[in-house]
């Protein structure tokens, strides 16, 4: 579905991807795990469109997306959740829900795309109404997963979804997501909780300073003991 070649992105004159080389497969659940700073954010704001200073190659469904503006990218069905929820505050659940559907093609499909989503996340659906800046942090971030899904993505990434959750909440996240997976959408996880990740990804790429260091099923990555020293402490 997508395969990424050669990329490197750089930020000014600083680079801060170099040579990434990646797969995603129809229905995979594919995370790339690593530390803070190492690029992990970066390659999905890459994927998005939404940093222009990108070169290599970057194919969805056999067809170039590199240099594609984020409308165009979101149209072809490749979705971003980003980091820190980034809902719209001083609108409704509703409302919010509904801008995930801003092109004439997915509001055609408004009510059906409203529908999954109350049936996901029933907590939004009796809080419709209810201004999206008054909701947990959980609940935002329950509605940012929502809203992705709105204009029916093939390809939903998704950037660090359990920061500042609590453990309950955390678990909840990473199930839903897996449902989400489970019903035929592929998902592209950035996390830095690596054991959770790990434990649910067919395949994974490890990011360190920018580069891809390892990669492989999850299983064979929670076995990996250069990753158990650097990221879980064992």
């Amino acid at each position: 579905m997508l395969k990424v070649n050669g990329l490197r992105v750089f930020y000014g004159d600083v680079q801060v991807l170099f040579e990434i080389d990646l797969d995603v497969r129809e229905r995979e659940f594919i995370s790339v795990v690593g530390a803070n700073a190492a690029g992990k954010s970066t390659l999905l704001r890459a994927l998005s469109g939404l940093l222009k200073r990108t070169f290599g190659s970057i194919v969805f469904k056999g067809e170039s997306i590199l240099g594609s503006p984020p409308y165009e990218v979101v149209g072809k069905g490749i979705v971003h959740i980003p980091e820190g929820r980034r809902i719209f505050p001083l609108l409704t659940v509703q409302e919010n829900l509904e801008v995930g559907a801003y092109s004439q093609r997915f509001q055609k499909e408004m009510s059906q795309a409203l529908h999954v989503a109350y049936g996901l996340f029933p907590a939004l659906g009796e809080r419709k109404h209810q201004l999206a800046g008054s909701l947990s942090g959980g609940e935002q971030q329950m509605l940012a997963v929502a809203r992705g899904l709105m204009s029916r993505p093939a390809l939903l990434t998704v950037d660090e979804p359990s920061l500042g959750l609590a453990p309950l909440m955390v678990k909840k996240t990473f199930e839903i997501l897996q449902t989400i997976n489970q019903e035929s959408v592929t998902v592209l996880l950035v996390e830095q909780n690596v054991f959770n990740a790990l434990n649910m990804s067919h395949r994974a790429y490890v990011l360190e300073n920018g580069r891809i260091v390892l990669k492989g099923t999850g299983l064979e990555l929670l076995k990996d003991d250069h990753l158990k020293k650097a990221y879980m402490g064992i």
